[in-house]
């Protein structure tokens, strides 16, 4: 955890080098022409550019976000209308339905369409909306994901007082603070960063409008953008991911103290789709923030495509697998999806 956030910092502060040499070098007269000039679109440079590459990704990017709508769509009219997933864990796990299908419809739709039309161009207001949804279902998630393995030590660890812990008006209200929480932080990220001037160049160089490649094109000091998101990132993935590291070691202190082999393997089965989906999550993110920067140019091209394609698994890979591992590892999910594709009484 200590290592994610120095890499977290140390990622942010390459950027903020970056983006203060190049405002720098410019001159008074031109960054006062710079701030007089309204900036109406920006050019998103897509995942490559080999046309025969692109219609391999439009294809695949389709098919994942088919399966993102229809997996989490499907979990989530079970975990409403089977009233065996009325729990507080299934609950969350809706919400997460929800969340990932919003993420993706926010930016999914945009990057198919620039991938079949060559169309890359997107309007100052839509870039905005992209990354305030982008922001605000990332830190939600973040949120949720540390509920979610807090519910699961209290039924483990503390089933007796399961019941009072978690019962429905304390689980909604943790849900409902994610949101909120969620929500203002995006707006506060997305404010600040849709405020800067930007340069004469227009070329975001990302598939999406991601905040980090918004920002080398700023024209002005991104320091107190880059303080707010260290202090977002302490917020929002440090600290969910210490509350799911500590459950967790309570929950496995719990089960390893269980006499029957019977009671750890149904305590095991619990856990093990949200300890996979968290892996999946924070994998992807610490080696997003991890991975060294090369200093040559054809090694940092190479680690540009590289940044992108983990990009595009973090934002439609992780939700296609959420459903997919939730069901397959879930007795209860599986067995309310049979009900809803089949009807009939389960014996």
């Amino acid at each position: 955890m200590i290592v994610q956030v120095i890499c977290t910092i140390c990622f942010l502060a390459v950027n903020i080098f970056s983006v203060r040499s190049s405002f720098d070098f410019l001159k008074a007269d031109d960054i006062d022409e710079i701030n007089q000039t309204l900036v109406s679109e920006f050019i998103l440079q897509g995942l490559s550019g080999y046309p025969k590459i692109e219609i391999v990704y439009f294809a695949l990017i389709l098919v994942m976000y088919l399966v993102i709508l229809i997996g989490n769509g499907v979990l989530i009219i079970a975990s409403i209308f089977d009233s065996r997933l009325h729990t507080p864990m299934y609950f969350f796990l809706g919400n997460l339905s929800f969340l990932d299908i919003c993420y993706t419809s926010s930016s999914v739709p945009s990057t198919l369409v620039s991938l079949i039309s060559k169309k890359r161009n997107i309007s100052f207001s839509g870039c905005a909306v992209q990354m305030f949804f982008g922001f605000a279902m990332g830190s939600t998630e973040c949120l949720l994901l540390g509920m979610m393995a807090f519910d699961r030590y209290v039924a483990i660890c503390n089933p007796l007082r399961y019941p009072i812990v978690m019962s429905k008006v304390a689980y909604v209200l943790m849900a409902s603070v994610s949101w909120l929480s969620g929500g203002i932080n995006s707006v506060v990220q997305t404010s600040l960063a849709m405020r800067l001037p930007f340069c004469g160049n227009k070329i975001i160089n990302h598939f999406t409008c991601e905040i980090l490649a918004v920002l080398k094109l700023a024209c002005a000091d991104i320091s107190l953008n880059i303080i707010t998101m260290v202090i977002s990132n302490i917020a929002f993935l440090v600290l969910p991911l210490m509350v799911i590291f500590f459950s967790y070691m309570l929950i496995l202190y719990t089960i390893l103290r269980m006499n029957t082999a019977t009671g750890r393997r149904k305590a095991f089965s619990t856990c093990s789709a949200h300890l996979t989906v968290v892996i999946i999550f924070y994998g992807t993110i610490f080696f997003m923030y991890a991975k060294p920067k090369s200093q040559d140019l054809i090694g940092e091209e190479k680690l540009q495509a590289s940044d992108k394609l983990i990009s595009l698994f973090y934002g439609v890979v992780t939700p296609m697998l959420n459903p997919i591992i939730y069901s397959l590892r879930n007795k209860d999910v599986k067995a309310a999806v049979k009900y809803l594709l089949n009807p009939k009484p389960i014996h």
